[in-house]
């Protein structure tokens, strides 16, 4: 049986309600375009990083010095395994060349905004499909050379450069693991520490646009570079998960990234117009009135939670679900 529909009057204070006025960051405002990634620019992102993030660059560290809040993480079996085939499966198909990873955003390889950076490391570990057996190490050497000359260039990036090499790196780090098997080269355990430099230093160009923490609606382009900068940040530390477990070190929860904001949704990350992504996102501020989840809501509940704690952020996660 349908649904009865409400009265003319009902409905018409219905339609009153559901009309909120969307708050939106006019500091730097740009005409709308609606032909795809014509990014006007990448200026003035207005980003800001509201966490310490050098503990990102000290994270290595945390095995052999504990600090006084530091937390074990413990995974069930099937958890471990389930993140391992999930983030080899970046590697696998970014190598075949069919697709990207989740943390890099379309307009970041669109023809005329990718940077070098990026479009060299998607180039490169395109040897890696077709390698003949015993050529591992050579591969790996290549791919050494191209992160060495990152690295020693991280100084110089401006703020999407060194995102873009943050990205690169993370890329190249993945396929020694996961394709090349370098899992004994020591080499590797240095490039996770130049990892974890080139994630701080990346984070402190910006995790967060300043009219998010306003609870405004940013320029698409800051959006976008803050959020592939979260991403990129969370799919490190989920490799680092894995590589800690391999080699039987405790994982540690990530406290000094408390407070970011969780991954947005996959119709704000996959739009591919400023029209449809200010439309999602005024949707995104209409549901979430009193700000959006954060990262840490996605971790065990701390021990001072009482039911109405638990509950309210069981339903939260729900419905970012």
């Amino acid at each position: 049986m349908s649904r009865p529909r409400p009265s003319r009057p009902l409905r018409l204070r219905l339609r009153r309600r559901r009309r909120r006025v969307i708050p939106i960051d006019l500091s730097f405002a740009v005409p709308a375009r609606a032909d795809g990634f014509e990014i006007l620019d990448f200026d003035h992102l207005r980003l800001t990083c509201p966490i310490n993030a050098d503990g990102i660059a000290n994270r290595w560290l945390r095995a052999y010095i504990p600090l006084p809040d530091q937390k074990v993480k413990e995974y069930p079996d099937a958890t471990k395994s389930f993140l391992h085939r999930m983030v080899k499966s970046y590697v696998a198909a970014t190598i075949r060349g069919h697709g990207f990873p989740p943390f890099i955003h379309a307009s970041q390889v669109a023809a005329h905004l990718v940077r070098p950076p990026l479009s060299t490391c998607l180039s490169l570990v395109r040897i890696c499909e077709h390698q003949l057996p015993g050529s591992e190490g050579t591969a790996a050497d290549v791919l050494q050379r191209e992160m060495s000359h990152l690295y020693d260039q991280r100084q110089t990036y401006d703020t999407v450069t060194l995102l873009c090499a943050f990205q690169a790196y993370l890329i190249f780090t993945m396929v020694l693991f996961f394709r090349l098997e370098q899992i004994a080269n020591p080499l590797l355990r240095q490039a996770v520490m130049n990892l974890q430099e080139l994630a701080c230093a990346s984070a402190k160009n910006g995790l967060v646009c300043e009219a998010e923490q306003q609870w405004l609606r940013p320029r698409w382009e800051s959006w976008i570079v803050a959020e592939a900068n979260r991403r990129t940040l969370y799919t490190m530390y989920l490799f680092d998960g894995i590589l800690s477990a391999h080699d039987g070190i405790p994982v540690f929860v990530g406290t000094e990234l408390k407070g970011l904001p969780a991954p947005a949704s996959q119709t704000l990350w996959r739009a591919q117009t400023r029209l449809d992504w200010e439309t999602s996102y005024n949707l995104h501020l209409a549901e979430w009135n009193e700000g959006g989840l954060r990262i840490n809501e996605l971790w065990q509940n701390p021990d001072d939670f009482n039911d109405i704690d638990v509950l309210k952020r069981r339903v939260t996660s729900s419905i970012h679900g």
